[in-house]
């Protein structure tokens, strides 16, 4: 049973995107999780990989796991990507090798 949830979850290949408005909300889709969520941080990890949201006074606004789809308002203060499994560095240290 957990083979066929696996599968199901890698055939997902929705289209990710962020936007992000006046640094009051942002909306992500392809999301796949929420690993944890306070007013500064959400950690979630959309079909493209793991992902951080940082800020002040978030709040999950919308949250729908069978679309992908998830709005945060707050302070929107940046977004960052966890380097993908297997890779060798983060973006910056391939550009400069």
């Amino acid at each position: 049973m957990r083979e066929l949830l696996e599968v199901k979850k890698e055939g997902r290949n929705r289209a990710h995107s962020v936007i992000v408005d006046n640094r009051e909300r942002i909306s992500v889709t392809g999301v796949a999780d929420v690993l944890s969520f306070n007013e500064t941080e959400i950690e979630l990890e959309s079909d493209s990989g793991g992902m951080t949201i940082f800020g002040q006074n978030l709040h999950i606004s919308k949250l729908n796991l069978e679309e992908g789809q998830l709005v945060v308002d707050g302070f929107i203060e940046g977004f960052e990507y966890a380097e993908l499994a297997g890779s060798k560095g983060g973006l910056f240290s391939r550009l400069f090798k």
